[in-house]
Formats: C-alpha cells, structure tokens, sequence
C-alpha cells in the first residue's frame, strides 16, 4: 500500500506548467517538521518535492503561495534520468491527489493567496476541495460529495460494495 499524508509548509509559490500534450502540472516542496527533536537542539525540517496533475494542479497554484501551511495526500513515486553529464539521477516526489487548507482562515488570508477559497471551506470545517477523483457540488451551504453517502450524517461515506466478493 502506498499512502502518504503530509502537512508543511510550502517553500515556493507552486506554479502551474503544461505538458507538451496539454496536462496541467505544478511541482512544489513542502517543508515538514520531524516529529520528534534532539533534546535541546533544533526540530529538523524534511523538505519533500510534491507533483500535483490536472484539477489539484490548477487548485494549489491558484489558492496556495510560499509560505502558506497545506495539507497533502497521495502517493510517493521513484524515477530515475540521465543528466547532462551521463550520470543517472534517481527521484522520489509526492504525486498529490488531494490538497487541504490547514490552520485558521485568518492565517490563510494573511499569506496572500492569489485568490480567497470560499468561506464554506472553512465554516463547514471541510477540506477546501478534494481535488482527486471525486466530484462534488455545494449543497445546504457545505460541500458534499455526490452519490456513495448514506443517511442524513454527510461526513461518513459508505462506499459501494459488490455482491459477488470473492470472500
């Protein structure tokens, strides 16, 4: 299983690029405390390289700036190229399926996002979007995702389950 959850800060203002076939990307790194520090030395900062492709890409670079504490979840990816000189370089990224505002709307709106999310994202104390395969539409003032919920209780999905499981 390949999980990641990461929250940090972002070092750069993500910036959104496209592929010579027309996908939107952005790379950003995400500085992450460690959880524990030395006794009385520094906490020490992981700086993580995260991609983000298609709806997340075009999200973070347009409501997240350096700076800012972010959210992230996905999947960590390995790679490998040869550079100028011939040597092969190996990579590691965090490809970003969902992007999270995280902290208090005034801290938000005081690092200077490009565009100010709407309030529901955070009165409704929701994810500003889950920008991966879900699709979601504003209903009653909060952000509920469509089919798969059960019930009137929105913050718990049930997914769909065959009959026909094999066990």
């Amino acid at each position: 299983m390949n999980l990641v959850t990461l929250m940090g800060r972002i070092t750069a203002a993500p910036e959104l690029k496209t592929t010579s076939s027309g996908i939107n990307y952005c790379r950003f790194t995400l500085a992450v405390d460690r959880k524990f520090q030395k006794q009385g030395g520094e906490r020490q900062t992981d700086f993580i390289n995260c991609v983000a492709w298609r709806q997340s890409a075009e999200f973070i670079c347009r409501y997240f700036v350096k700076g800012q504490l972010m959210a992230v979840t996905g999947s960590i990816q390995t790679g490998s190229y040869t550079d100028n000189t011939g040597a092969k370089r190996y990579t590691t990224d965090v490809v970003v399926d969902n992007a999270y505002f995280t902290g208090d709307k005034r801290e938000n709106n005081n690092a200077g996002a490009r565009n100010t999310p709407p309030d529901d994202y955070y009165e409704n104390n929701a994810p500003a979007a889950n920008v991966g395969n879900d699709s979601f539409s504003q209903t009653n003032e909060e952000f509920v995702p469509q089919g798969n919920s059960r019930g009137t209780d929105k913050s718990f999905l049930t997914p769909s389950v065959p009959d026909d499981l094999p066990f």
